[in-house]
Parts: C-alpha cells; sequence; structure tokens
C-alpha cells in the first residue's frame, strides 16, 4: 500500500500536522497569539506554492470553474479557522473539537452522492473507525472554561461544515483541474484574510515579538503549509471518502506521539482508545485499492 500514490501523500500529511500539532502551542504559551499566528502560516503557504507552481511550468488556470474551486477550497479552510477562533472564545475546547471532528462526514456523503465514490467493506469499516477515532483524539477534558449557552453551536456548526466542505471541493476540483492551481487559490486566499486575522488580534495583551514569537511560529507553520499542499496531491489521487477521515485522525496520534516523546505528556483513556481506533482504520484503508489518477 505504501507503493500507492494517494496513500504516501497522506501519510506524509499525517506525518507533518502531527508534528505541527505537537508544536503549535509553544508560540502561542511564550505571547505568540493564534490569530497571528494564521498571518504566519499564510505566509509560509508561499514558498510550497511556488515550488508546486515550479512543477507545473508557473501555469495558472484561469477559466472559471477553476477560480471558482480553488478559492472556494481556500475560503473554506481559511474562513473556517478565523471562524474557529471565534467559537473558542464563547466554548471549551473539549465541546468544539469533538464536534468538528466529525466534519468529514461532510465530505463523505458529498463525494458519495455527487462523485460516486465507493468504498469495499473493509474501507467502509476503515471509514467508520476514523471517524470514531477522530472524536476521541479531539476529546480535551473539561477545564475552567465557560460555555455561554448554545451559542456556540452556529459558529462552530460553521466551521464543521466549511472543513467538510472544503475536502469535496478540493477531490472534485482536482478532476477538472491541476492540484497546483488548487494550492494557489489556497495560499490566495489564505493572504486575502490576513486582515481579519489581524483585526481578531487582541493587542491590548503583551505579545512576543522575538525569535519565540513569529519566527518560532514560522518554523512549525511550515509544516502545516506542507501538509497542506500533500493534502491537495492526497485527493488528487485517492477517494475523499477514504482521504479525509484518514486524515482526520492520524494526524492527532502523530501528535499525541511526540506529545508524549517531547514533553512527557501521557495520553488520556479516550486518545488511547482513539489512538488504537486510528491505527486500526489506517491498515484498514490503506489496503483499498488505488484509484485512477485524472485524465
Amino acid at each position: 500500500m505504501l507503493k500507492q500514490p494517494w496513500f504516501l501523500f497522506t501519510l506524509i500529511t499525517v506525518l507533518a500536522w502531527g508534528l505541527w500539532g505537537a508544536l503549535i502551542d509553544v508560540p502561542a504559551a511564550a505571547g505568540f497569539p493564534a490569530t497571528l499566528g494564521y498571518i504566519v502560516w499564510a505566509i509560509t503557504m508561499i514558498p510550497p506554492c511556488m515550488v508546486a507552481l515550479a512543477r507545473v511550468g508557473w501555469q495558472v488556470e484561469t477559466d472559471r470553474r477553476s477560480v471558482l474551486y480553488g478559492c472556494l477550497a481556500g475560503f473554506l479552510g481559511a474562513g473556517g479557522q478565523l471562524v474557529l477562533f471565534l467559537v473558542l472564545r464563547i466554548a471549551p475546547a473539549y465541546l468544539v473539537f469533538p464536534f468538528i471532528a466529525l466534519s468529514p462526514l461532510v465530505t463523505i456523503l458529498l463525494a458519495l452522492a455527487v462523485s460516486r465514490e465507493r468504498a469495499s467493506a473493509r474501507g467502509w469499516a476503515g471509514i467508520a473507525l476514523a471517524l470514531v477515532a477522530g472524536i476521541l483524539l479531539a476529546y480535551t477534558p473539561p477545564g475552567s472554561g465557560a460555555v455561554h449557552g448554545l451559542l456556540w453551536v452556529g459558529p462552530a456548526l460553521v466551521v464543521f461544515l466549511a472543513w467538510g466542505l472544503q475536502g469535496f471541493v478540493i477531490s472534485h476540483g482536482n478532476k477538472s483541474m491541476r492540484a497546483e492551481s488548487i494550492f494557489f487559490y489556497m495560499t490566495l486566499t489564505g493572504l486575502l484574510l490576513i486582515p481579519a486575522a489581524w483585526f481578531m488580534t487582541d493587542f491590548s495583551r503583551p505579545i512576543t515579538w522575538g525569535f519565540r514569537g513569529p519566527w518560532m511560529a514560522a518554523l512549525i507553520q511550515v509544516l502545516n503549509a506542507v501538509g497542506a499542499l500533500l493534502l491537495v496531491y492526497a485527493f488528487r489521487y485517492g477517494r475523499a471518502i477514504i482521504v479525509s477521515p484518514l486524515v482526520n485522525a492520524g494526524g492527532p496520534v502523530v501528535t499525541i506521539i511526540l506529545s508524549l516523546i517531547l514533553f512527557r505528556t501521557l495520553p488520556l483513556a479516550p486518545h488511547a482508545l482513539g489512538m488504537v481506533a486510528a491505527v486500526l482504520a489506517t491498515l484498514l484503508m490503506g489496503m483499498e485499492d488505488e484509484t485512477p489518477a485524472q485524465a
């Protein structure tokens, strides 16, 4: 299964995002807000975008359909991240993240209905395990975060739908345009939303501007940017119903393992169960036959 392009791209995405997840709190803990981290991430998207475009002779598809798919994928992903910042201000992570972890369901349902994707019984077992793993791995223990009624459900639902739709748009867009063009528009839209992240930043609090701030964030966010590019390639060569839940479940497993090694943080019981489910899901879905690349 390691010879299958979709699985290789998915595996590297999982590793990159897992390492990113283990380190992302370092600049935040040092006093560099997540909203400014978004700005750094948008800028770090530029180098992998240039590498991708160089592969295709710097040619970007500019027809209406390609621009629509590319910009939609970008705005859904980056816009969902900005909305998530708002959600976490009114609801604790232990409620928000398990809810959002189900976003691959949107991708799967759309891929089944629109793209007519199919999977074997073994593949469906892996998909189900990956969804369960995603919820378990997204669990955070209740802390001091206050819940302001049900106001958080609306914006959390926006993130849930945005990220689920993004997976489908990337997958479906790959059928009619190059992956490199999709990533170009994702990079462009991420940069266009920088002012929104800037205005969302609370500058009344002390902000670290030295190496442990933006520069450390850049070194970490490069992993996120590279993972995003490889995810686009994974969707090009693989089925959305397989790639989406696999990435959603795999990344947190790597994060937990690395956190254990780097910070000696033992996984909670739900995380341990989620890791087992994710590994089984990876084995089952990795045995799925490779889908043909786009013509």
